[in-house]
């Protein structure tokens, strides 16, 4: 074979001719293609010779097949897996043979071969044995196959629950909850689950709650039904801490999709030294379509237990803002997100811990435009960008972050429905216990 060829795989005016002159190769020429999609130093990307590949048809599959099992680095296994995956829907037959693989990588890659070339609905049944692979690997790969493969699967995992085999029935049933939430599970199963809980519940210890986009309401008080009573909260049912900031977690994730915003529910700490805290997206003071329904919650709490505060932290650098509350009067509302509404978040006047941060970094304590340059102002807004747990600490409120096993506790955390998520429902979701 000529390796110019494989060269002008490459080039865009050539690309047509060259593939057309390699496909005619066949067999003979599936070994020198391998070797380049093998290579991390090729000129040629392994998109266009995956595509010859794909033409010739078993003969190339065999070649990376054989490509998988003989890669001596990660980077070759890693292009080659690539490329083995995407042969497309002429090979599904084949696809479906390597799931029986002694080979991980290769019961691994075929599964991901099957759903790029669509075939993972057609082949569902024989992705399920998958679930139960002794390796986990292989284990997840079908599981997260199963979940993008939609509903339809759903019989065949009620089938599993019900009869086995056993090895299957812990994985189908965390596809049959990320596809279809509770609605999708058996009366037995939602049995087994609250039974988990209860059973876990026994030695739930505190832990800290932490997601990418962090937002909390904190009172302090442990009247945690009249809380709940007040924010309008609805069918509260218990859970671990690990459970609670798991779907905590992901409703942050899920926040501005299609089907779901992410408000739907919260989690309502037990007691946590004094204080009860109530987190999920809906607890946001910043964003606008919450601001003024929080700051309006935080007056009504505050007017009940004397405090109450919002407050929101992005995990991931993506700024900062609290409110706080007392006897039923906002005393301060700020933010610093890097977004043009924070302005118009601002009220009342700087809190004592925000005085002594710019003091400490030579700046006015109260925002005097006449003696700060747009450096000063800067500076202070990157400062403000994470400040929000530290507002928090220093008003005596435990911050999500700092909870610990050693936070003394008093009590139960529940999930609650919100009056968003009582009209709307909850998303669907696996979670941990």
């Amino acid at each position: 074979m000529n390796a110019g060829l494989i060269r002008d795989l490459g080039r865009s005016d050539r690309y047509e001719a060259a593939a057309d002159a390699l496909v005619t190769f066949g067999a003979d020429g599936v070994e020198q293609l391998v070797r380049e999609v093998m290579d991390a130093e090729s000129p040629v990307d392994w998109r266009p010779i995956t595509a010859v590949l794909g033409r010739i048809g078993e003969a190339g599959f065999d070649g990376l097949l054989q490509g998988l099992l003989s890669a001596s680095t990660e980077e070759s296994r890693k292009r080659v897996g690539f490329a083995f995956s995407r042969l497309g829907v002429a090979v599904l037959d084949r696809y479906t043979s390597a799931l029986a693989h002694p080979a991980p990588l290769v019961r691994r890659q075929a599964i991901r071969g099957i759903e790029h070339c669509g075939g993972a609905g057609q082949s569902a049944a024989v992705l399920l044995p998958l679930l139960g692979d002794p390796d986990q690997q292989v284990a997840r790969q079908a599981q997260g196959t199963l979940i993008r493969t939609g509903e339809h699967v759903l019989p065949l995992l009620r089938h599993v629950r019900e009869r086995g085999p056993g090895r299957q029935r812990a994985r189908a049933l965390t596809v049959l909850a990320e596809l279809g939430g509770e609605s999708a599970l058996s009366r037995a199963d939602m049995a087994a689950i609250e039974r988990l809980i209860r059973i876990k519940l026994r030695d739930d210890r505190p832990e800290p709650l932490w997601a990418c986009w962090n937002y909390w309401m904190a009172v302090p008080s442990g009247d945690q039904a009249g809380i709940i009573r007040i924010l309008g909260l609805t069918a509260a049912r218990p859970v671990t801490f690990a459970l609670g900031n798991d779907i905590v977690d992901a409703d942050g994730h899920g926040c501005d999709t299609d089907d779901h915003t992410g408000y739907e529910r919260v989690f309502v700490t037990p007691e946590l030294d004094g204080w009860t805290l109530v987190l999920g997206p809906w607890c946001d003071p910043h964003g606008l379509e919450r601001r003024e329904a929080v700051l309006s919650l935080c007056i009504d709490l505050s007017a009940r237990y004397g405090r109450a505060q919002a407050y929101y932290y992005g995990g991931q650098g993506d700024g900062s803002a609290w409110l706080v509350a007392e006897h039923g009067t906002v005393i301060r509302r700020y933010g610093e997100t890097g977004e043009a509404e924070d302005e118009s978040l601002t009220l009342g006047e700087p809190l004592p811990y925000e005085r002594a941060r710019r003091t400490e970094l030579g700046l006015h304590p109260d925002w005097d435009p006449a003696q700060e340059s747009e450096g000063d102002e800067d500076e202070w807004r990157c400062t403000a960008h994470d400040l929000a747990p530290d507002i928090a600490r220093s008003l005596g409120a435990p911050s999500p972050l700092d909870i610990t096993a050693d936070t003394p506790s008093r009590g139960t955390g529940v999930i609650a429905l919100t009056p968003y998520g009582v009209v709307h429902g909850v998303p669907a979701g696996a979670y941990r216990i």
